[in-house]
């Protein structure tokens, strides 16, 4: 009777491993060996250049943010002004001078 439970459990144990290992293998995660030291994938070109291609993303993202901020900015500057000191600088953009 007890046996039965303990190879219920055992299984469990198995399949739930095998189950973690192959999603990390499939998200490109390091695996740890019997001991615990790391055992990586093997990286294929296809790897790399979606390595890559991310990076370059990543980068035009941090310069499309920077802008971003840059505008939110000076929107916080136009809101918090005094309307007296935007309608002067309007006024002078318009090429009129008070």
């Amino acid at each position: 009777m007890v046996g039965l439970p303990i190879a219920i459990i055992c299984v469990a144990i198995t399949i739930g491993w095998v189950v973690t290992t192959w999603i990390r293998v499939k998200n490109g995660y390091p695996l740890d060996g019997s001991w615990g030291q790391a055992v990586y994938p093997h990286r294929d070109e296809q790897a790399i250049e979606r390595i890559r291609l991310l990076s370059q993303e990543n980068a035009q993202l941090r310069a499309e943010l920077g802008s971003v901020k840059d505008r939110l900015a000076n929107v916080e500057r136009i809101v918090t002004d005094s309307s007296h000191l935007l309608d002067r600088e309007i006024e002078q953009l318009r090429g009129r001078t008070n």
